[in-house]
C-alpha cells in the first residue's frame, strides 16, 4: 500500500500525511487572505473613489477583477475533494474475490499509429493481471489500423471498417467506441463491464484491485480513479509538474463529485472509465459531432442526466505526459474546444451542464485574467471584502494542487530528498509558465475550427 510509488504507507501514517495536508492547505488560505486578500479579520476603510479617479474605464476594470470568481465552484469542489477524503490512501485491499460472474474488458481505442507501444503495452497489462490473480477478463484494442496484436483468450483486436458511419455522424474517438458497441464487434454482455484505457496507460495491481472492489459493490455504473504522470519514464520533467495539478484535480474536484454528488459535474478524463456494458450501450458515444472532440465529459453528463451513478475508484492508473510544450498545447486547444461543444449542447439539461460551462469560461477568460493582473497594480480598486476574500481562497487552492500534485507523483524513495525538494519548488514555480501555455491554448482554440481531433505524440524513437 503506497501513497504513489514509494514507500509502503500504514494506517497510522494515512491519518498523519492526510492531517499535514488538510493543515497546510487550510493554513496557505487563511494565511493567503489574511495577508493578500483584504482579509475579513481585518478592519479598514477607504475613502478612495475609482469612478472619480478612471471614470468610465471603472466598469471595465470591476469586470476583470471579479473574473477570477469564475473558478469558485472548481476551488470549492477541489478544497472539499483533498479535506474530506484521504488525501494519501492507502492501496486498496481485495473486499471479496477477483472471481466475478461478470466479465471484464480492458478497451484501448486507437488511431493504429503507434503499433510497437500499444502492443508492448497490452502485454505488459496482461501480466499485471495475471499477478494479481484477475480471471474472467481480456484486453481488446479498438483501432482504425491493425496492429498486429496476437488474438487469443486475453486479448483481441478490432479494426474499424473505414467505411462505418455512425447514425448521428460522431467523429474521431467516439465513432470507433460506437463501433466496438455494434452487434458486429461485440462479445459482451449488458452485465459484464468495459474498462476503457489510452494507449498509452498502464494497470497497476492496486487499480484492477479497486475496479474489482468497485464491480463487486454493485451500487454504481460508472467509475473513474486518478492517473499519474511520473511512475513511467519522464521524458519532460517541465510537462509532467505541470501535470501534476490533473492528479490533484483527481484527487480533489473528481473525486468529491462521484463520492459526494456520485455525477460528473465538472467533466472527467477518457481513460481510467470503468462503464457497465448495457448503460454504455443506452448512453452510447452516437450522439453527434459537438459530442466527439470531448467525448467522456460528453458522454459523463449525458450518462447523468438519463439517472445513471457514478463512483471514485481507488487505485491509480499511470500515463505519460506530453513530450514536448507543441504537443501540451495542441492537447488543452483541443479539450478547451471539446468542452466549449459540451456546455452549449442542448442535448443534455442545462442543470447537468452548468458548473462544467462556468468552468469552461473561467478557462475561456483566463487572457483577460492576465491583463487584470498587469493592470491591477497601476489601477487599483475598492472591491467588498468578500470578493478579495474568494479571489485570495481560489488562488491559494491553486498554488496548494500544483504543490500537492507534484508530492503524490514523486516520492523520496523515487527521486531521493534533493531532487524530491527541487520538483516540490519547481511545481509551484511552473505555475506562470502553465498559465501563459493555458493562453496560448485559449487564443488558438477560440480562433480555430472546433471539429478536430489532434492526438499528442506517444512513444520515442530512441537511437542506439
Amino acid at each position: 500500500m503506497t501513497a504513489n510509488n514509494g514507500k509502503e504507507l500504514f494506517n497510522g501514517e494515512v491519518y498523519i500525511y492526510h492531517t499535514i495536508n488538510c493543515v497546510l492547505l487550510l493554513g496557505i488560505i487563511l494565511i493567503s487572505d489574511y495577508f493578500i486578500g483584504n482579509s475579513l479579520l481585518r478592519e479598514e476603510v477607504s475613502t478612495f473613489d475609482p469612478w472619480l479617479e478612471y471614470g468610465w474605464f471603472t466598469t471595465l476594470l470591476y469586470f476583470c477583477r471579479c473574473l477570477p470568481l469564475l473558478g469558485l465552484p472548481q476551488a470549492v469542489f477541489n478544497f472539499l475533494g483533498l479535506i474530506f477524503f484521504q488525501s494519501f490512501p492507502q492501496s486498496p485491499q481485495l473486499n471479496k474475490s477477483f472471481c466475478t460472474t461478470s466479465r471484464i474488458c480492458f478497451r484501448v481505442v486507437t488511431r493504429g499509429d503507434y503499433p510497437e507501444l500499444v502492443r508492448n503495452n497490452v502485454y505488459r497489462n496482461i501480466n499485471i493481471c495475471t499477478a494479481v490473480g484477475l480471471s474472467n477478463y481480456y484486453i481488446e484494442v479498438v483501432t482504425d489500423k491493425s496492429i498486429s496484436i496476437v488474438e487469443n483468450e486475453s486479448t483481441r483486436e478490432v479494426v474499424v471498417p473505414s467505411t462505418y458511419t455512425t447514425l448521428s455522424g460522431a467523429m474521431f474517438k467516439a465513432r470507433a467506441l460506437q463501433y466496438a458497441l455494434e452487434d458486429e464487434a461485440n462479445l459482451l454482455k449488458d452485465d459484464d463491464w468495459i474498462v476503457h484505457l489510452d494507449e498509452e496507460t498502464i494497470l497497476t495491481e492496486g487499480s484492477v484491485v479497486g475496479i474489482v472492489n468497485f464491480i463487486n459493490e454493485g451500487k454504481h455504473q460508472f467509475g473513474q480513479g486518478v492517473i499519474t504522470y511520473a511512475n513511467l519514464e519522464v521524458e519532460n520533467y517541465f510537462l509532467t509538474l505541470c501535470d501534476a495539478v490533473r492528479v490533484a484535480e483527481d484527487m480533489g474536484k473528481i473525486q468529491f463529485q462521484l463520492k459526494f454528488l456520485h455525477m460528473p459535474i465538472f467533466g472527467w478524463k477518457g481513460s481510467y472509465v470503468v462503464s457497465l456494458v448495457g448503460a454504455e450501450k443506452e448512453v452510447s458515444y452516437d450522439n453527434g459531432p459537438d459530442s466527439s472532440v470531448a467525448e467522456d465529459t460528453f458522454f459523463g453528463l449525458l450518462a447523468a442526466s438519463r439517472g445513471y451513478s457514478f463512483s471514485f475508484i481507488h487505485g491509480e492508473m499511470w500515463e505519460k505526459s506530453p513530450f514536448t510544450v507543441m504537443d501540451f498545447i495542441q492537447q488543452r486547444k483541443r479539450w478547451l474546444q471539446g468542452l466549449i461543444l459540451v456546455a452549449h449542447s442542448s442535448q443534455i439539461p442545462i442543470r447537468y451542464r452548468i458548473l462544467l460551462a462556468i468552468s469552461v469560461y473561467s478557462w475561456l477568460m483566463a487572457p483577460l485574467m492576465a491583463v487584470n493582473a498587469l493592470l491591477q497594480p497601476m489601477f487599483p480598486l475598492v472591491l467588498p471584502r468578500v470578493v478579495n476574500s474568494c479571489v485570495s481562497f481560489i488562488g491559494s487552492v491553486w498554488i496548494y494542487l500544483y504543490f500537492y500534485g507534484t508530492v503524490r507523483s514523486f516520492s523520496v524513495s523515487m527521486v531521493g530528498i534533493v531532487r524530491f525538494i527541487m520538483f516540490i519548488l519547481m511545481g509551484i514555480l511552473v505555475t506562470p509558465f502553465k498559465l501563459l501555455i493555458e493562453i496560448v491554448a485559449v487564443v488558438w482554440g477560440i480562433s480555430t475550427p472546433k471539429h478536430t481531433f489532434f492526438v499528442v505524440k506517444k512513444d520515442i524513437v530512441k537511437i542506439v
